[in-house]
């Protein structure tokens, strides 16, 4: 069971409220309630994702760019590896990334050595393996646009490709338009593929999930263990504050998009994580990793929607984080920045 408290003080740990592999801890009111708000996430969710997704892979397959926030998902390839000014070297960002990797790497690893298989059971360590796995994709892309950029410099066209059988690109037929979106204008960029997508996705689900993690942890629970004069391990504090620090700062080296309806993805993310909680609770009477997710409590439909809506505003923070990176680069380095506002 991990422990959020050192051993010097009084250690606080979940507790069994209810057994919870009873048919009379599922069927009531209160279950029935949550999981119809979850259900209502699901699919609220899964209608945004597939109007948006849908409209950036038709435009794809078109080979066509507007300016519209319609298609603000659609995503290059060159994306995923440059830097957002010109003056830096996308060796750097790589750099950025396999420094990144490998410390929450360790930082994961010695977590698990100290508390076990049980650190699964948390929100917290999901969200941080999603973000190690994030950077060490982000490596592996980093490595291919440092090749693209070497392959460049030494005269080669590599952006100069045929059509892209699934996602297609844009070339020298490109209009004016096209090009004062952002467009090198002597290069013929390509869509991003598969990984590509996947790469931008986590990034934004891991954005609103370290805001979650990190605000219910700093600002919530941290108060609670303070006022009951708690310990806390440095490992946990050094885990709820290395991820968003290392994330925003590949925020700020990147040159990725934050399409606003991948909130979605963020909300899937949770869901997957509570039925994950629900099947093994179902299944084997077990404490709950946090209160809020107690079903017993005759407040849990309550505390499961107002969680909900903390995804809005911890998924809003990141987008102000984004606004500021675009409007403090545009504004010092007008010339340089080339990123898509």
């Amino acid at each position: 069971m991990v422990s959020l408290t050192s051993s010097s003080k009084v250690s606080w740990q979940p507790t069994i409220t209810a057994k919870t592999n009873m048919q009379s801890y599922w069927l009531n009111w209160r279950v029935f309630l949550c999981v119809f708000w979850v259900i209502v996430t699901i699919v609220l969710s899964c209608l945004l994702i597939w109007k948006y997704e849908h409209l950036r892979r038709k435009h794809a397959r078109n080979g066509r760019r507007e300016m519209s926030q319609d298609v603000g998902a659609i995503l290059y390839d060159h994306e995923t590896w440059k830097p957002c000014l010109k003056g830096i070297h996308p060796a750097w960002l790589f750099a950025f990334r396999v420094v990144a990797f490998f410390v929450l790497l360790v930082l994961l690893i010695v977590n698990a050595n100290v508390d076990g298989g049980s650190i699964l059971y948390y929100y917290t360590q999901w969200t941080f393996i999603s973000i190690t796995i994030y950077f060490g994709l982000g490596s592996l892309l980093s490595i291919y646009g440092c090749y693209q950029h070497h392959k460049k410099a030494t005269g080669d066209k590599v952006d100069n490709v045929d059509v892209d059988s699934e996602l297609g690109t844009y070339g020298s037929n490109a209009t004016n338009q096209d090009k004062s979106l952002g467009a090198t204008k002597d290069l013929v960029h390509q869509y991003a593929g598969t990984w590509g997508y996947i790469f931008q996705i986590m990034f934004q689900m891991n954005a609103g999930a370290v805001m979650l993690t990190d605000c219910v942890f700093w600002f919530i629970m941290v108060p609670f263990l303070t006022i009951k004069d708690y310990n806390l391990k440095f490992l946990v504090v050094l885990m709820h504050t290395i991820n968003a620090a290392f994330l925003i700062g590949d925020t700020f080296l990147n040159s990725l998009r934050f399409p606003w309806f991948r909130i979605g993805y963020f909300y899937l993310w949770t869901v997957t994580y509570v039925t994950f909680q629900w099947i093994i609770h179902a299944c084997i009477n077990i404490w709950w990793p946090y209160p809020f997710l107690d079903l017993s409590s005759q407040f849990a439909p309550l505390w499961y929607l107002i969680v909900g809506c903390l995804h809005i505003p911890c998924y809003g923070i990141f987008t102000l984080v984004m606004k500021l990176k675009h409007y403090v680069f545009s504004t010092w380095y007008p010339d340089s920045y080339q990123c898509v506002r």
